[in-house]
Formats: C-alpha cells, sequence, structure tokens
C-alpha cells in the first residue's frame, strides 16, 4: 500500500527513531509498503520518520543511481533494508553533492558529508551485519540515517542556501505544494 509522506514541519521528522524488534506489529507489511511508497514517489531511499513511524527503520536502493553516469566510481548498487541501524565511523574527505528528500519536495542542495561509512544494522530477518559503504552509496545511507535521528539535510545546508529556501520551506509545511505523490502536511489546527 502506498503511504503518504510526511512534509517539512511533521513532529515526527525531528524525533531520535526508537529501536525496533521482531515482535513490532506489522513489521513485514510497513516495510514492503516503504518499499511501494518510495518507487511511487521516484525515490532512492525512505525513513520510516518520513511515512509517520518514529522507528529505527529505513529502506535504500541505490541500484539505479549507480547505473547512471552520474557515479563514475562504479560502485554496485544495493537494495536493502537498515533495521536499528548504528553509524560505527564516519571517515574519508567530505565531498560536496546535491541532495533532495521527499518529504521536503522542490528543494535541493548540496550537502558535505564524509564519502566513507560504517554501519552496524539488523536486515529484514534480524541479522546483524556491520559493512562499509563509500560514495554516493554512503551518501545516500547518511542521508536516511540523519532521518532515523531527526535530522533533515536542509539543517547541513550553507547559511546562504538555508535563508533562501525558508520561504519554500514554509510552503511545505503548510501544504502549499503540489507533488506527484500523496504527502501529509502540518495540522495548524
Amino acid at each position: 500500500m502506498i503511504l503518504p509522506i510526511f512534509a517539512y514541519g511533521q513532529p515526527v521528522l525531528k524525533k531520535v527513531a526508537t529501536p525496533v524488534g521482531p515482535d513490532y506489529p506489522g513489521l513485514e507489511t510497513v516495510i514492503a509498503d516503504m518499499w511501494e511508497t518510495m518507487y511511487h514517489a521516484d525515490g532512492v531511499g525512505l525513513a520510516a520518520p518520513q511515512v509517520g513511524l518514529s522507528i529505527r527503520l529505513f529502506v535504500i536502493d541505490t541500484l539505479q543511481i549507480n547505473s547512471d553516469e552520474k557515479d563514475d566510481s562504479k560502485e554496485t548498487g544495493f537494495k536493502k533494508t537498515f533495521i536499528n541501524a548504528q553509524m560505527v565511523e564516519e571517515t574519508g574527505n567530505p565531498w560536496a553533492y546535491e541532495e533532495g528528500c521527499l518529504s521536503i519536495p522542490r528543494i535541493r542542495g548540496d550537502v558535505e558529508r564524509p564519502d566513507t561509512i560504517r554501519l552496524r544494522y539488523l536486515d529484514e530477518t534480524f541479522q546483524e551485519h556491520e559493512e562499509t559503504f563509500s560514495g554516493v552509496n554512503a551518501r545516500v545511507i547518511q542521508h536516511e540515517y540523519d532521518h532515523i535521528e531527526g535530522i533533515l539535510f536542509t539543517e547541513k545546508l550553507k547559511p546562504l542556501k538555508k535563508r533562501l529556501i525558508q520561504r519554500k520551506l514554509e510552503d511545505i509545511r503548510l501544504g502549499k505544494i503540489n507533488t506527484d505523490y500523496k504527502m501529509k502536511f502540518f495540522n495548524l489546527r
């Protein structure tokens, strides 16, 4: 089922998400719905807070990105579910890359992030993994990981860019935007 994506301004996007166990009600369905929602919105990643659930869960599919010529590192893309992810290490030189977010439509900006990360996480069968990711793969993970930490990419933009997008952010918060996917906006009442 395609879920509404929570827009900028929704309190759930600013909360640190809580760990989830295998007994979480309907977890398999939640994961399936997140995949369907992400693909419907043409995303490459989606975190549970973006669909209104404050749990440490995100899904990522970088297969398409890494097959494009935009990424010259020749990394292999992946499609994975990340549960209860914990950042072990971020290393390497910070590099700028233009990011966007399904919760903040039509706003993009350069964000600097380290190029290599080490992440500990559980997959959808609750098997533990610890892996190193680099380049665009690391970038997408860092973006989605920020969501479960209550951080939005707009907070990492340079001060001038932050000032330039304030009105657009307010319009998104108030629901004054049209998207090709269903969104849930901040309730002013």
